[in-house]
């Protein structure tokens, strides 16, 4: 199901689409029409509560079996920013008699080139306000390679999954495996909270995101990002996806394509 259609066009030869731009119940049903599993995520927007609310109510009424449900890393306790809202989610999937099984993944591996790249290539520098706080970052793919195996039910119904990667990292260490496989320099610098905050200032839908950047950071500087357990490998049935085979595939992100030319 997709809510565009440049986004629909890059679907896999052979897969079923539905496109959906209204993202009301009623219009969402048609799409569930013989579906047994869904797998729900959405991007952090603030909408995100009522349009996942409604996806569920819909698969309810379409007697859907199975719901993967994409939510974060701190969902189960942290009462502010993006966690918070997952939270009412998972809540709500719980509330129903839809078998689940809800991921709550910490970092992605991804957030490091969609973040941090463009101003690395221009700078060589990135920015933030996470001090010393370790990250266990993970790759999207593996998150998907879980989800596939959750939509077949089985043993995975009724199962929260904390998602950590191989490896939790300062944003300094970060720093220093992005220098070596992009075969440059390349710093973390620091810099207050108050710092951050102006610098995120600008239009409304800017300054959710920056007030809800800055609440999850504090999640984190809280000590409570780091964990590394191997509850990912287990699922995977392999070792996951690390943060320097990551970079190693994706160094050319951080360099200046135009000085590279």
């Amino acid at each position: 199901m997709y809510r565009s259609a440049n986004e629909a066009a890059k679907a896999p030869a052979g897969t079923r689409l539905s496109l959906q731009i209204s993202p009301r119940r009623k219009h969402l049903r048609p799409a569930l029409r013989d579906v047994d599993a869904v797998y729900l995520v959405c991007s952090p927007i603030p909408d995100l509560v009522q349009l996942e609310t409604n996806m569920i109510d819909a698969c309810v009424i379409a007697g859907v079996k199975h719901v993967v449900l994409n939510s974060a890393l701190g969902a189960g306790e942290y009462s502010k920013s993006y966690p918070s809202w997952h939270r009412k989610v998972e809540d709500k999937l719980k509330s129903t008699e839809i078998s689940f099984t809800i991921l709550q993944p910490n970092s992605f591996h991804q957030n490091v080139v969609a973040f941090f790249a463009p101003c690395i290539r221009a700078q060589g520098v990135f920015y933030s306000s996470m001090r010393d706080a370790r990250v266990s970052f993970l790759d999207v793919r593996d998150i998907a390679v879980v989800a596939a195996k959750a939509l077949a039910g089985g043993d995975h119904s009724g199962k929260t999954y904390e998602l950590n990667g191989p490896e939790a990292l300062t944003y300094a260490e970060l720093a220093e495996k992005i220098a070596e496989h992009a075969g440059r320099t390349v710093q973390y610098v620091d810099i207050p909270v108050d710092a951050q905050r102006k610098a995120n200032a600008g239009a409304r839908h800017a300054r959710v995101a920056g007030r809800c950047t800055l609440d999850l950071q504090e999640y984190y500087t809280s000590g409570k990002g780091g964990n590394v357990d191997q509850l990912l490998p287990k699922l995977l049935g392999r070792a996951p996806i690390s943060m320097d085979r990551f970079l190693a595939e994706f160094a050319g992100e951080f360099h200046n394509q135009a000085a590279g030319a």
